[in-house]
């Protein structure tokens, strides 16, 4: 697949300055300076500290797309290659970045997942139940990108424009009939999405996250329903909604009637849940009505919130066509890595590593283990440096409502003082505690590490330990640079000295 120089020009409605001996045809493109090859389209952005028309010079691109500042810098330089002008390099990005790898999305089943908690989870569940079906599926996602469960390198939950398209292309020429994927608020704002043909597009919840981008709940709401509206080039050409909360509801006010509503509660819906049978080892068993029929579901990921995530999944699956029973087979035993994530060494309370690093998700994440624990609940937890400030103490408040034993830790404080970022986790941590009727204990442990084993160390038997915020990651960001850290190798570690102690003293 490929396209002209004169073609890409008339596609972006841009300027093009300069010529060519001959007529120039692209079939890559990136923004990274580093990944050019030969003949490559260069898509120079401006960024926070520098303009990409920087790092130009020297590289094997053969044209350039840029804006006015972009163009200016090139000029400077003494560029003499083909530069195409656009007012708004984002705004065409994403539509020259499909052109130039045929328009894949065109080709593909692609389902696109958005909202604030679940994303991951529903996309695991989607990726098995369509291979289970015998579909031969791609993923993109905050753990990675796959194809038909081989890894693939990409580094953003939802890849920039020219990386997605790329990604596409390769998943076509693999041979992916179906590709899931989260969509993350970034990418809606940022374009990063546009050019794609969704099949259908799901909504999880929404819930306080991202607010040092979007700055109010609203804005980031607004963000979430560019993917929904009727007038919206980035709409689904099927919405599929859960309407568990009142951001849910909302949002089925902007679809339009058309969409599919889907409901784990009493909230009206198209598709609903029967009642929730719960095993002694956390698995659940519930029906899903679709259209009258009842389709019994078997899940082994615990939590009230992940029938909302697989009752999702079957809602958007049967938007796309599948055989639903054998789509709900496929789903029983799907895992997600570091998403309410058991770590059994044969002790005899339950450890669990999540993802949770907002406070609704470290609600819901406590809430449900609480349900499925007779004993007391412990929670380790901290809060990212250079991200939303607003949510540090009602972590920290949600921690103290629910659990017994709070340890609040250092979680990628990246440029920011981790002491600060503690205290504030702290203080509402405090402000809990003067209103709740149970009696927490409170400890604040900077080292990660040391909080994980002060938390192995407090449990007893048929206690429930929990450690949120990383979930799969495996570094802690500290300045700029990326310390090895797993949660899960951790808690395995204080796991297994807490054995070896306990078998040395019998």
């Amino acid at each position: 697949m490929s396209i002209t120089l004169t073609e890409l020009v008339t596609l972006s409605g841009g300027h093009l300055c300069g010529t060519s001996p001959a007529e120039l045809v692209f079939d890559h493109i990136t923004l990274n300076s580093g990944e050019l090859r030969e003949g490559s389209l260069f898509a120079a952005l401006p960024g926070l500290h520098a303009h990409g028309a920087e790092y130009a010079e020297g590289t094997p691109a053969a044209a350039i797309l840029t804006d006015h500042a972009g163009h200016k810098i090139l000029h400077k330089k003494g560029d003499t290659r083909p530069v195409i002008e656009v007012e708004d390099i984002r705004k065409v990005l994403g539509d020259v970045s499909a052109a130039v790898y045929g328009h894949p999305s065109r080709d593909l089943t692609v389902i696109g997942v958005t909202g604030t908690s679940g994303k991951t989870t529903t996309t695991y569940l989607l990726e098995a139940g369509l291979m289970a079906e015998g579909h031969k599926v791609g993923i993109i996602g905050t753990t990675g990108t796959r194809i038909n469960g081989e890894a693939v390198p990409t580094k953003l939950t939802t890849p920039e424009a020219p990386k997605l398209q790329e990604l596409f292309a390769l998943m076509r020429d693999e041979g992916c009939t179906h590709v899931v994927m989260e969509v993350s608020s970034h990418a809606i704002s940022l374009g990063r999405i546009a050019g794609t043909r969704f099949a259908v597009g799901g909504f999880t919840n929404l819930s306080q996250d991202h607010l040092d981008f979007h700055n109010t709940m609203e804005e980031y709401f607004e963000a979430k329903a560019g993917f929904f509206r009727a007038d919206s080039p980035l709409r689904a050409e099927k919405s599929v909604i859960m309407v568990d909360d009142e951001w849910g509801q909302k949002m089925t006010t902007i679809a339009g009637s058309e969409c599919v509503t889907v409901s784990t509660g009493s909230q009206p819906a198209d598709i609903t849940i029967g009642e929730v049978s719960v095993s002694p080892a956390g698995i659940q068993e519930f029906d899903v009505v679709i259209d009258g029929k009842s389709h019994n579901v078997h899940l082994t990921l615990p939590g009230q919130f992940n029938v909302a995530n697989a009752s999702l999944a079957v809602a958007m699956a049967a938007s796309a066509g599948a055989n639903i029973d054998a789509f709900i087979d496929g789903i029983a035993k799907v895992g997600v890595p570091g998403r309410m994530e058991r770590i059994d060494e044969g002790q005899d309370f339950l450890a669990v590593v999540d993802y949770a690093h907002k406070p609704a998700a470290v609600v819901a994440v406590l809430e449900s283990v609480k349900a499925q624990t007779n004993g007391r609940v412990a929670v380790v937890l901290g809060a990212g440096g250079d991200r939303d400030a607003t949510k540090r103490p009602l972590m920290g408040r949600a921690a103290v409502e629910l659990a017994d034993y709070v340890v609040i830790t250092d979680d990628n404080p990246r440029s920011e003082d981790p002491a600060k970022i503690r205290a504030a986790v702290l203080a509402g941590a405090k402000e809990a505690e003067k209103m709740v009727s149970h009696s927490p204990v409170i400890e604040e442990i900077g080292d990660r590490g040391a909080a994980i084993i002060a938390a192995v160390e407090w449990a007893r038997t048929g206690d429930a330990i929990i450690v949120a915020g990383k979930g799969h990651e495996n570094g802690q960001l500290v300045g700029d640079i990326n310390h090895p850290f797993d949660d899960r190798e951790h808690v395995r570690d204080a796991l297994r000295a807490r054995a070896k102690r306990s078998g040395a003293q019998e």
